[in-house]
């Protein structure tokens, strides 16, 4: 036996998965972001969380749903961030490619899987019962289509957006039809404006973070920054079509307060975007990013405040304290 032979063989495997692994694969933080837009969602068609089973499994849907999409999103990055973050836990190799697959897809087929039993779980009456599945099967769809196809061309934004527009429909899709107002599968004018303005809302924010690993340019981050506060401008339609809706009773008696509140969301996304387009370093573009995103919740918050109650918009806004708190360990773009 050589000296070579009595020496102790170093591994050259990677350290095995944490936690911490897993949940920075999942950008677990923006997690909470999709389950305030389905409880945003579910409000406003019952203006409080009953029946709690339909909502519970809106809640799982969506929150697989989002987390398979982050999940893919890195599959199929894998390139990219081999040369741009090699520190992640793919590239790393602290979690293996196949393995992460399987994880994805099969998040999302548990996230339709829970989007159909919504509407069988608990009698609810009025109901269409193929409205929750059709819309998480939607939801899957663009949520593959971005992850594949669309992230890296022009309509990718769009892709993005579309994902956020039909997760809130996913919060509305267990409530009787609103055939009184026209619509889209039964789905009101107010629905629409929930669901459309926050996603142009994304649109603009997706747009924005297109180049957060690489300085970006100005006039891309102004146009998006544009859109976003375009996104934001719509959901000043919610309070004049709610008050028109017989069903539904603003908690918001002055329209000018709901602008006003729209206002207060929109200063601190302002403020961090026009840092960032002022000196577009990645650091100071993803930290925009970052306060954008955030303050989707706090946009739920309101739209709740102004189709029910404090009892119902403050448990939306308690989500910061969980997206903050892992936010300090686990990136959320």
């Amino acid at each position: 036996m050589s000296e070579s032979d009595q020496l102790p063989q170093k591994s050259f495997t990677s350290p095995p998965a944490t936690a911490l692994d897993y949940m920075r694969l999942c950008r677990i933080p923006n997690v909470f972001t999709a389950v305030a837009d389905v409880l945003m969602g579910f409000i406003v068609v019952h203006q409080s969380f009953a029946p709690m089973g339909p909502l519970a499994c809106l809640v799982i849907a969506s929150a697989l749903l989002y987390t398979a999409g982050m999940i893919l999103n890195d599959v199929f990055d894998i390139e990219v961030d081999r040369a741009e973050r090699p520190h992640r836990p793919l590239p790393s190799g602290k979690i293996s490619l196949s393995w992460a697959r399987s994880l994805g897809f099969g998040m999302l087929l548990g996230g339709v899987g829970f989007g159909f039993l919504a509407a069988f779980v608990q009698p609810v009456e009025h109901v269409m019962p193929w409205r929750s599945g059709a819309i998480a099967t939607c939801l899957a769809g663009s949520v593959v289509l971005y992850d594949a196809l669309l992230k890296k061309t022009p309509l990718g934004p769009i892709g993005m957006g579309a994902c956020r527009f039909w997760n809130v429909l996913l919060g509305m899709s267990v409530a009787a039809s609103d055939v009184a107002h026209g619509g889209i599968l039964g789905f009101g004018p107010h629905h629409l404006a929930a669901a459309g303005g926050i996603g142009v809302y994304i649109v603009g924010v997706t747009w924005f973070a297109r180049n957060e690993a690489r300085a970006s340019n100005r006039w891309q981050l102004s146009l998006a920054l544009m859109v976003a506060i375009t996104g934001i401008g719509l959901l000043g339609f919610i309070h004049s079509e709610i008050r028109a809706c017989e069903e539904v009773t603003s908690k918001i008696a002055q329209e000018g307060t709901w602008y006003m509140l729209l206002g207060l969301v929109a200063l601190p996304v302002l403020r961090r975007a026009a840092f960032a387009i002022s000196d577009p370093r990645p650091e100071q573009v993803q930290l925009a990013v970052k306060s954008a995103i955030l303050s989707l919740i706090v946009i739920d918050a309101f739209i709740c405040l102004d189709v029910a109650d404090y009892a119902f918009s403050i448990p939306v806004i308690l989500l910061l304290i969980p997206t903050l708190l892992l936010g300090r360990y686990v990136y959320s773009t």
